[in-house]
């Protein structure tokens, strides 16, 4: 549990939009809301989805306490909204997409129906929650895919922005991930752990030599010696080897040594043949330092001898391209479509209740997607969002429905997923996707469609609000 009270992880105005539905009577008006983001992240081609697990376990205990409900009193809420938030908890439903799935921009992932003020107050913890997740699990599976096989490890938790080091540890894994050196992770999640040793520990010892052998005794089948604290090639392996030779005549055997700086590539095909010439082609060999999938992609290229990898910094916050556009819109009101339009049409939502289709290619591989109406079935053809004259054929295709409850009535109705269940469930779905999407330069864009029957509705909506003259929500 991230947050064992979390209804004021809040932003002001969803608390204060719920006292003015309630002030105003319009609190008990039935509402849809649709989580979806606009951009996909890193200049990439998709997106894992990560973070349900850790929102329905907060959406379950989200209630106000005594003193929570005292602190709002402070800040000029009335005691009569604050006599209805003492009893409030979720009674809506929620559909959603799996944790892991692959899912692309402009999709409605998340759908929440309520009523309106308790659907809105979801709105931040949801997004805060399932931007983040999903924008760390996306960044992981690129780093994963560049390994070509080879296991990565989350190294990111001291460079992790404060607590969220918690939910990157847990979306790294999602992603694919191998282990953290999170140990709350491992506790919290039973993901598992895996740690080495600093420069620190060398340093404390009078010579290299001294700090490898001690560690070695104390950790003789799980020892992996950091060998570039003075000089790699020179000192570091010299020493690893002898420590690996004296481990082999007492019956156990080195793990692995790690290179932390310098030309990685160079150093790791000379420690190669360093090992290999001792008669230690069991050592492996880690690296670290500063890595993502574009300096990993180099090292394979390079047929750098690395067995695993240690990813941090550029993994947990995201490094370049650190936030996920995610975003919270009201899609209905008492059944009745809504939309909110912009002069940027990609802004422009689309109205009523939706669900997804996925349609697949005969060898199973995903081929497009459909966004329809909820009440709708067997669609022939998916119309482009923004340009309607380009359209798809679907009927030929296999298709599926995407969004699952998984709240219904305020009680979670789905089982949550452990991190490793979700990350079997991505990397299953990242092998249906077809590898133009997964490429990391000018990836193919995967075709998402709109029906024809919520195209039209989109379209008469936007009619009817420049008809009227109405207020274009900028």
């Amino acid at each position: 549990m991230i947050l064992q009270h979390p209804a004021l992880y809040t932003d002001l105005y969803e608390l204060t939009m719920a006292q003015g539905y309630f002030l105003s009577g319009k609190h008990e008006q039935q509402a849809n809301f649709d989580y979806f983001f606009r951009k996909l992240p890193f200049s990439g081609g998709y997106v894992i989805f990560a973070g349900l697990s850790d929102l329905l376990e907060l959406i379950e205990s989200y209630s106000f306490t005594d003193d929570e409900l005292h602190y709002l009193r402070e800040q000029g809420f009335r005691e009569d909204f604050l006599e209805y938030l003492k009893t409030f908890k979720f009674q809506g439903s929620i559909y959603s997409v799996k944790e892991g799935e692959v899912v692309f921009a402009n999709e409605p992932i998340v759908r929440v129906e309520g009523n309106i003020l308790e659907t809105q107050l979801l709105e931040t913890i949801l997004l805060n929650t399932l931007n983040f997740e999903s924008l760390i699990a996306t960044k992981a599976s690129r780093i994963v895919q560049a390994c070509n096989g080879r296991p990565v490890l989350d190294f990111g938790l001291r460079r992790a922005q404060g607590l969220g080091g918690l939910q990157a540890s847990k979306a790294a894994v999602i992603g694919g991930a191998k282990g953290t050196s999170n140990v709350m992770a491992g506790h919290l999640y039973g993901t598992p752990v895996s740690g080495t040793m600093a420069h620190s520990w060398i340093q404390s010892f009078e010579d290299e030599l001294t700090a490898f052998r001690t560690y070695a005794r104390f950790y003789p089948d799980n020892s992996i010696l950091l060998v570039d604290t003075y000089d790699t090639l020179n000192s570091g392996l010299p020493n690893a080897i002898k420590v690996a030779k004296e481990l082999e005549s007492e019956g156990h055997k080195l793990k692995a040594i790690r290179l932390d700086s310098g030309d990685l590539a160079y150093l790791a095909r000379k420690s190669r043949n360093m090992l290999d010439q001792a008669g230690l082609d069991y050592v492996q060999i880690a690296a670290s330092n500063q890595l993502d999938e574009h300096v990993i992609k180099s090292l394979m290229d390079q047929n750098a001898p690395i067995d695993l990898f240690g990813v941090g910094t550029k993994l947990v916050t995201a490094y370049d391209d650190p936030a996920l556009d995610g975003v919270y819109k009201l899609s209905s009101v008492n059944e009745k479509p809504s939309i909110k339009i912009s002069d940027n049409e990609e802004k422009i939502t689309l109205p009523g209740s939706k669900k997804i289709i996925r349609f697949h290619n005969e060898d199973g591989s995903f081929n497009s997607d459909g966004i329809l109406l909820d009440d709708e079935s067997n669609v022939d053809e998916i119309f482009h969002p923004y340009i309607s004259h380009q359209s798809r054929k679907v009927k030929e295709f296999e298709a599926r429905e995407l969004l699952h409850k998984v709240v219904d009535g305020g009680k979670i109705s789905a089982n949550i997923p452990a991190a490793e269940e979700s990350a079997e469930y991505a990397q299953k779905r990242l092998s249906e996707l077809n590898q133009e999407h997964k490429r990391f330069d000018n990836p193919h864009i995967y075709k998402v469609g709109l029906s024809k029957q919520l195209l039209k509705l989109k379209e008469q909506l936007i009619e009817n609000h420049r008809s009227n003259e109405s207020f274009i929500n900028r």
